[in-house]
């Protein structure tokens, strides 16, 4: 009897089995779009003599409040900075199309909306709102404008204190640096819980130093506190305007010669054009001699097409990185050598904007990941086709079991 009732209770399971996974796979279902797996964030370096827009992106799930923010690409505007266009605003705005352009074609469309924009303008701007405050606000108001035209997330334009300027450049730097957190073989994100390096910058119009301190700090503008990736830094920065490579060629020169990181572009010079060797002060001073007692003619048939285009400021800047360094921030032959100059890392461009990216991720609330679940096409049918064979199955067992009790009743 037991066998009579299985044998006619297991294809009807099979057969309801077979039905419900069938409905199950094909009734009340919705397409799911998964969401990218990355976020956005795009920052305008305004600076005294050029801006760049630099595109960051992170995993959507942070470690620690903190987004892994790398940089995805930059582009360099053409033209002057921002506060040289104070007499006439809206060229300021219009200076930054080609790559607002570019942004938009290459942060993908579905994150347009959630992507904060940021315009942070540094020393040059410091400058001209010292001098002509209202021309600082129509240059401000004007790019404020352009930049709300686009469809991201836009979050303000505003002027960099020296402060600012020191203390993110500072984190980008040992964010590279893997000094806060690092990528293991495991594929984790770990603290590193390393010691972290003083940063400084030479701008066009500032130059910037920033280190981590225990020892007190008299004046309270120049203590920062920060936390990052679950830690807390506690940094002394100090801000020099009107130092910075332009600045001092405008006083030497009388005119404004086109700036950049004049740390890294002066030593490169010295080694790669000059091929000399600036690996202690003594070098670089010796350097910086021969520089100056050389002709513009001698200079410009020993050096790179490429080197000639600012081939009047290296004689000064090299003097003045010079003195900066041994007289201003009182390095000597002794602590020199833990000078790292560099430009990148990696592929990273080394300044504010990816610190000031790190900092204002903290902010960014991290997305929740989808509780739906989702399979490809072919899985989808292969569970399909599984459960309507199960059907099959079912039915040929109850066929044969029909079958055979039939013929019993006929015997």
């Amino acid at each position: 009897m037991a066998k009579k009732l299985l044998a006619v209770l297991l294809p009807l399971l099979l057969c309801l089995i077979g039905v419900i996974g069938i409905l199950l796979l094909t009734l009340g279902g919705r397409d799911v779009t998964e969401p990218p797996k990355f976020k956005y964030g795009i920052v305008l370096d305004a600076g005294s003599s050029h801006t760049a827009l630099f595109i960051y992106k992170w995993p959507a799930n942070k470690e620690n409040d903190t987004g892994i923010v790398g940089q995805s690409s930059m582009c360099d505007v053409k033209g002057p900075g921002i506060s040289s266009y104070w007499q006439n605003p809206p060229d300021a705005g219009k200076s930054l199309e080609v790559c607002l352009e570019r942004a938009v074609r290459e942060v993908p469309h579905s994150r347009h909306a959630i992507t904060p924009l940021y315009l942070g303008a540094t020393a040059g701007m410091r400058l001209l709102n010292r001098t002509n405050a209202k021309a600082s606000d129509d240059v401000l108001e004007a790019v404020s404008a352009k930049l709300k035209s686009y469809p991201f997330d836009f979050r303000g334009a505003k002027i960099l204190s020296g402060q600012d300027e020191g203390v993110f450049g500072w984190v980008t730097a040992n964010y590279l640096l893997e000094n806060f957190v690092k990528y293991s073989l495991f594929g984790k994100w770990l603290q590193t819980r390393k010691g972290t390096l003083g940063a400084m910058d030479l701008g066009g119009a500032s130059t910037q130093i920033t280190f981590e301190t225990t020892d007190k700090i008299d004046t309270p503008e120049n203590e920062v506190s920060l936390r990052l990736y679950g830690q807390s830094y506690r940094v002394y920065t100090h801000s020099f305007l009107c130092y910075g490579r332009d600045q001092v060629l405008k006083r030497v020169l009388s005119k404004v010669i086109m700036a950049f990181a004049a740390f890294y572009y002066t030593v490169n010079f010295i080694k790669s054009e000059m091929k000399m060797p600036a690996d202690s002060l003594e070098e670089v001073r010796t350097a910086a001699d021969t520089i100056c007692n050389s002709s513009f003619n001698e200079l410009s048939n020993k050096v790179s097409d490429s080197a000639k285009k600012h081939l009047t400021g290296y004689c000064t800047a090299a003097n003045f990185i010079y003195l900066l360094l041994t007289k201003g921030y009182k390095f000597d032959e002794t602590t020199f050598p833990n000078i790292a100059i560099q430009r990148k890392a990696g592929d990273t461009s080394i300044g504010w904007a990816l610190g000031y990216m790190l900092n204002l991720t903290n902010m960014i609330p991290a997305e929740e990941a989808s509780t739906f679940k989702a399979t490809d096409f072919s899985s989808w049918a292969a569970l399909v086709f599984l459960f309507v064979a199960l059907i099959l199955v079912a039915l040929v067992l109850a066929f044969s079991t029909f079958r055979s009790s039939k013929q019993q009743q006929t015997i």
